[in-house]
């Protein structure tokens, strides 16, 4: 058969070194030229964000940032941008920092920098997400992609070891859901696969020696193309689930993932020989499902929702919620029923060693 895709690249610079990101900082805002800077960095991460901004003149810091960016607190930010002129922003933390700074930029067209601390990969996509009346919508709007994004491996470290796993799985959730997702092609599928090598090197890393900065530089990497993958690829059923889970529920953002990758690995791997083929080659084994497996139990991640707050009672209306969101993409028809079996095994924690039987 040719090959034949679409594929779109979407304009953002890169800094990427381990103890450099002051000075990446400063640089790019000159490049940039803002003149009215907003730093947003939550409570526990001002200490970092004094030091990465010592020199430089600010005219705001913001601090009250809260997962899953609630659609008040998304107002009460784009307030005080307007009463301070704000023509920058400056986001110093994880997925709900970036987030934040993204839902200001959704409705004033402001340029962002970003600096990860986390494997959360917002950064790196055009895809904003707002919850309101214990609902998540998400959407598209390249204003929100940040201009720039500054790696600095080293901001990492104070990141304990099972929450750096965590978020991690979170990347690799990205790249394991770009191989299927509504506008996935080849050039997705590969830093997808990177992505995955690269997280399966890294976390290991990570987790034998917290303080292994060339681990944490190799997750950086792989979840910076994960980032890449997803946006370029979309939500696949991993994320439609997660956002779900995650806004309704007030779930904890990366454990929710982390829990849900190999059940949606294991529920439509029947039906998707070509991405677990790939999936496999990059975690270096003929079967992905217990490569995966068999990281998770290295990594000691993540796996029971019924240990992150999720009831039990919650199954039966989240299959409602969900069923609505399945991308038509999916490789596999997703009945209530499979979902339901999702769901439970999710709960309680249930091995996931084999795949879901292709008759069901």
């Amino acid at each position: 058969m040719p090959l034949e895709f679409t594929h779109e690249s979407l304009g953002q610079r890169v800094l990427f070194g381990s103890g450099h990101a002051a000075e990446n900082l400063a640089q790019e805002i000159h490049r940039i030229g803002g003149s009215k800077v907003m730093v947003i960095a939550a409570e526990f991460e001002q200490p970092l964000a004094e030091m990465l901004t010592v020199g430089l003149d600010i005219a705001l810091n913001y601090s009250d940032v809260v997962a899953h960016v609630p659609l008040e607190k998304a107002d009460k930010a784009r307030q005080e941008a307007r009463e301070y002129g704000i023509d920058l922003i400056v986001s110093i933390g994880g997925g709900s920092t970036t987030g934040l700074a993204k839902a200001i930029a959704l409705t004033a067209r402001i340029p962002i920098i970003a600096i990860p601390t986390t494997y959360a990969g917002s950064e790196a996509t055009n895809v904003w997400g707002l919850t309101e009346a214990a609902r998540k919508t998400t959407g598209v709007d390249n204003a929100v992609l940040p201009r720039t994004i500054i790696y600095d491996a080293a901001l990492t470290a104070s990141l304990p070891v099972e929450l750096s796993i965590a978020s991690g799985l979170n990347g690799m959730a990205h790249c394991i859901d770009s191989m299927w997702a509504p506008r996935t092609d080849p050039i997705n599928q590969a830093l997808a696969a990177e992505g995955i090598r690269a997280l399966a090197a890294g976390l290991p890393a990570i987790k034998a020696n917290p303080d292994n900065l060339e681990g944490r530089e190799q997750a950086l990497y792989g979840a910076y193309l994960a980032a890449v993958a997803f946006a370029s690829a979309g939500s696949g059923l991993h994320h439609k689930i997660c956002h779900v889970l995650g806004g309704t529920y007030n779930l904890p953002h990366a454990q929710t993932h982390a829990v849900i990758l190999p059940r949606v690995l294991a529920l439509n791997a029947p039906s998707a020989p070509k991405a677990m083929q790939r999936i496999g080659q990059a975690l270096g084994s003929m079967d992905p499902i217990g490569a995966l497996n068999s990281l998770y139990e290295q990594l000691d991640a993540p796996r029971a929702l019924k240990d992150f707050g999720y009831a039990e009672k919650s199954i039966e209306e989240s299959i409602e919620l969900i069923l609505p969101f399945v991308p038509a993409s999916n490789p596999r028809q997703i009945t209530a029923d499979l979902m339901r079996e999702l769901l439970e095994s999710a709960w309680s924690g249930k091995s996931t060693a084999e795949s879901y039987p292709s008759s069901r």
